[in-house]
C-alpha cells in the first residue's frame, strides 16, 4: 500500500515537473519574440511608411466615388457649354445627384446662340450659369471681360477628346494635313482636286466661332479666330452640319472626334501634320456605310491618348474664382468628376480619362 501510495506521489511530482518546464518554455518564447518584435518593428517603419504615402493620388483614386467627395455645397446650380459633353452629362448627372441629393443640376441653353463651349463661357461671364462645360480653353478675351468683372477663369482639365474631320462618305481622298484643313477654312483652297480628289468645289460648314466648341487656329495667334473664309457656311448644330455634309459631294465639317466619328451618314479623314504621318482619329480599318448600321466606328482612344493623333482636345470644368457659391459648386463638380467614379463615367461616354 506504501509503495502504491509512493508510485502516486512520485507521478504527481514529475507531472508538476514536466508542467512548470512546459510553462517555462512558453513564456521564454513570448519573451524573446516580443524583445524580437522590438528590434524588427523600427526596421520595418521605413517601407510601412514608403507603402502608405507612395503616390497618393493614385492610392486614393483607387476607391474614390461620388460619395468620397466633400464640400459639396447644397444647393440648385445651373450649368451649360460645350455639346461634346452631352455623352458625358448623360453618365454623370443622375449619378452625381443620387449621391448627393443636396444638389439639382439644371442644364440651360442659351437664348441668343447655339450651344457651345462659347456660348457657355460667355453665359458664365454674364452671371446666368454657376459654371460651364468646355472643349477648348479659356481665350485672352473671356479671361479680359472676367477681370475687367472681379473675378478671373480657371480651367480644370477633366477629359480628352479629339477633333475630326468628316466629309461625304463618296468622297475619296487620303486624309489632310493640318496646313492644308486651315488652308480649307481660310478660303485659300477651294477645291478637292488640290488635294488629290476629284474636280470638285468644297463647301465648308462650322459653328460661329463665337459659340463653338473647336478651334483650328490656336496655334497661330496672329490668325484672328472670326477670320475664316467667306465661303464658310455657318450651322447651328453639329447635327445641322452632318445633315449637310451628307447632302453636298464637295462638304467638310469639323467637331468633336467623339460626336462625329461613329455617324453612319459622313466619313472621317486621317489627318496628319505632313502627308506621309496621317492617323485615323477612329479605329481601323474604316467600316463602310453600308455596314455602318451594324458596326459603327470608334474611336481611335489609343491615338488620343499618346498624343500621335495631332488635333487633341481637352475638356475643361470652367470655374469662376469669386469665392462664391459659384465657385465651390464648380470646385465640387470638377472634383466629382476627378473620382475614379468619375473617369470611368467619362471613359464609358466615349472620351479618354486623364487618370
Amino acid at each position: 500500500m506504501s509503495k502504491k501510495n509512493n508510485f502516486l506521489n512520485l507521478n504527481t511530482e514529475t507531472i508538476t515537473l514536466i508542467r512548470g518546464l512546459l510553462i517555462g518554455k512558453i513564456l521564454t518564447i513570448l519573451v524573446l519574440g516580443g524583445l524580437f518584435w522590438l528590434w524588427l518593428k523600427p526596421r520595418l517603419e521605413p517601407y510601412r511608411n514608403v507603402t502608405s504615402t507612395q503616390s497618393p493620388d493614385i492610392a486614393s483614386s483607387v476607391s474614390s466615388n461620388f460619395l468620397t467627395v466633400t464640400d459639396v455645397p447644397p444647393g440648385s446650380f445651373k450649368y451649360s457649354g460645350s455639346t461634346a459633353w452631352a455623352p458625358i452629362r448623360l453618365q454623370i448627372d443622375s449619378p452625381l445627384q443620387n449621391a448627393h441629393p443636396e444638389i439639382q443640376l439644371h442644364y440651360v441653353d442659351p437664348v441668343d446662340s447655339s450651344p457651345g463651349s462659347g456660348s457657355g463661357i460667355r453665359m458664365l461671364l454674364n452671371g446666368q450659369l454657376d459654371f460651364a462645360q468646355s472643349s477648348r480653353p479659356v481665350t485672352v478675351d473671356e479671361q479680359t471681360v472676367a477681370r475687367q468683372r472681379g473675378f478671373t477663369l480657371e480651367q480644370r482639365q477633366v477629359g480628352i477628346d479629339g477633333i475630326a474631320v468628316v466629309v461625304n462618305p463618296s468622297l475619296h481622298v487620303p486624309g489632310l494635313t493640318l496646313d492644308q484643313l486651315q488652308q480649307i477654312y481660310l478660303g485659300k483652297i477651294t477645291n478637292w482636286s488640290q488635294l488629290g480628289g476629284p474636280n470638285l468645289a468644297i463647301t465648308p460648314f462650322a459653328q460661329y466661332p463665337k459659340d463653338g466648341d473647336s478651334e483650328l487656329f490656336t496655334q497661330q495667334k496672329e490668325i484672328n479666330r472670326q477670320a475664316l473664309g467667306p465661303n464658310v457656311h455657318y450651322v447651328y448644330s453639329t447635327t445641322e452640319a452632318l445633315r449637310l455634309v451628307n447632302q453636298n459631294l464637295g462638304g467638310v465639317y469639323y467637331a468633336s472626334a467623339r460626336a462625329v466619328v461613329p455617324q453612319c451618314i459622313v466619313k472621317p479623314l486621317p489627318l496628319g501634320h505632313n502627308s506621309s504621318q496621317l492617323v485615323a482619329p477612329y479605329r481601323t480599318p474604316l467600316v463602310p456605310p453600308e455596314q455602318c448600321s451594324h458596326q459603327r466606328n470608334r474611336l481611335n482612344t489609343e491615338a488620343l491618348k499618346n498624343g500621335s493623333y495631332p488635333l487633341i482636345s481637352k475638356l475643361y470644368v470652367i470655374i469662376k474664382q469669386n469665392k462664391g457659391q459659384e465657385q465651390k459648386i464648380a470646385e465640387a463638380y470638377a472634383n466629382l468628376l476627378l473620382t475614379q467614379q468619375g473617369q470611368k463615367a467619362i471613359e464609358q461616354a466615349g472620351f479618354v480619362p486623364i487618370r
